[in-house]
């Protein structure tokens, strides 16, 4: 893979770590294009790291606005939900 990005990002609780984990996990073990790889890494600091390889950079920003746009509407959804998560 020649382009790479390493992304961390924070979240208000480890709940929601672990809702944006399953929903992702699907798209991260069976990718929809051979042009690019993500590997999702959490922790129990209400941490995730999204790493994606690309063979080309315009594969990679596609895969980043993917990846970003994704953990965006889960993170407004549990938003509307509430103070209960």
């Amino acid at each position: 893979m020649k382009a790479s990005i390493l992304v961390r990002l924070k979240f208000l609780a480890q709940k929601h770590v672990e809702v944006v984990w399953e929903a992702l996990e699907p798209e991260i073990r069976k990718p929809l294009t051979m042009r690019s790889r993500a590997y999702l890494q959490k922790d129990n600091n209400n941490m995730m790291v999204l790493r994606i390889e690309a063979k080309d950079t315009a594969a990679l920003r596609a895969s980043v606005n993917a990846y970003l746009r994704w953990i965006s509407a889960i993170n407004d959804c549990l938003s509307m939900l509430g103070r209960e998560w």
